[in-house]
């Protein structure tokens, strides 16, 4: 199908040049995007995939377990396409309050990414909807601390960005001037909140995402916000109980040929090629998660059988057993204060599992020494980025 444009350019004077600036038409699309054949196909396998997703919630014995991690992965993921260096196991360490080492500016983004998606989850349980505020809410938590902390946390831009490029006159993408981004936040809201939005729930997660990428409403944080309307968007209309389907590692493995896609949207009208890549993404994503979650179930499954198996230390093993499956990264005084136990009974208990090769000690230190779940990390990050 030959589209036409998908938007108009208005012209403005920057730095002695003219510039361009493209505010997309509002969704959803005209004419309606076909969902026939070979993308009705894909439509089906991936709602089929995200029905077993949602239903492997249902049989972890308790879903935070995997939540808190899997979490801070698409965290560590989603940073990363934005050239942050940290590691999931930084973050942990990071939020243990010990990171000798590690880049503290990207372990802080990172970190400010997890509070944000909380945050925005948080508030749908709560019944808030998904809106423009509490988009600005999450962006306000995403910066801040950190590099991005001046540009105008919380707040749509009021100067002009753009995509590439030194400076507007020669970038690859100039969004729309400051005076329309309220406009175009507003439309895109209305169709959040339309009740027949006259595509399937998914199919509205993939346009969503694309005019907020092309209306690049803050004067950063935008590509990781955008990423984070994902998860919330399917959370929001009920498609997961909970929000375990993240794309960043999808999108970072076919980088080039998302933006492409991104830029074919905005100068061709393509929005099939999008959605395409986009369901065949949801449908990769969702089968890596479930298999995720299900070699995480083995796993835990296994050692705990391996711990009761112990003698006099199987108590005070399994107690701390049960810390690292849900926090991966834990000190002696770190497990001992979440159990309420005394220290050396954490300690007994670390000693043990340590025996069991369960856990290893990862610091090197004498003092302030950290272990690791090693296993658990490992199916968590098999990626060499971690």
């Amino acid at each position: 199908m030959i589209r036409g444009l998908t938007g108009t350019y208005t012209s403005s004077r920057e730095s002695g040049e003219e510039v361009r600036a493209f505010r997309p038409f509002d969704l959803p699309p005209a004419p309606p995007i076909a969902l026939t054949g070979d993308r009705q196909r894909l439509l089906e396998r991936a709602t089929l995939a995200l029905g077993r997703l949602d239903a492997v919630s249902t049989l972890l014995p308790d879903t935070m377990l995997f939540l808190y991690s899997y979490v801070r992965r698409e965290a560590v993921l989603s940073s990363q396409i934005e050239g942050t260096q940290s590691s999931l196991s930084d973050l942990l360490m990071y939020e243990l309050d010990v990171a000798p080492g590690v880049p503290l500016d990207d372990v802080v983004e990172v970190s400010n990414y997890v509070a944000a998606l909380e945050h925005g989850l948080a508030r749908l349980h709560e019944g808030f909807p998904l809106s423009n505020r509490l988009i600005r809410e999450m962006h306000g938590l995403l910066l801040a601390s950190g590099r991005g902390s001046r540009k105008e946390p919380g707040e749509f831009r009021r100067s002009q960005n753009w995509i590439g490029g030194t400076r507007p006159g020669n970038a690859a993408f100039v969004p729309p001037q400051p005076a329309d981004v309220g406009t175009c936040m507003g439309a895109l809201e209305l169709f959040l909140h339309a009740p027949d939005p006259g595509v399937p729930e998914l199919v509205r997660a993939a346009l969503v995402h694309v005019q907020f990428e092309t209306i690049h409403p803050f004067l950063d944080g935008n590509g990781r916000v955008g990423r984070l309307l994902i998860p919330l968007l399917l959370a929001h209309a009920g498609i997961l109980r909970q929000p375990l389907l993240y794309l960043s590692l999808y999108l970072r493995e076919h980088r080039d040929e998302y933006y492409r896609l991104l830029g074919q949207v905005r100068t061709d009208g393509d929005w099939e090629a999008w959605v395409d890549f986009f369901l065949e993404g949801v449908e990769q994503t969702a089968g890596g998660a479930v298999a995720t979650a299900n070699r995480l179930l083995e796993l835990m499954r296994a050692d705990r059988g391996r711990v009761a198996g112990l003698a006099r230390s199987a108590g005070a093993a399994s107690r701390v057993f049960s810390v690292l499956c849900e926090r991966p990264i834990a000190s002696v005084g770190d497990a001992a204060s979440r159990l309420g136990v005394s220290v050396p009974t954490a300690t007994r208990g670390i000693e043990a599992l340590a025996g069991l090769g369960i856990v290893s000690e990862i610091t090197g230190r004498q003092r302030s020494r950290l272990y690791a779940y090693d296993a658990y990390l490992s199916i968590l990050t098999r990626d060499p980025a971690f």
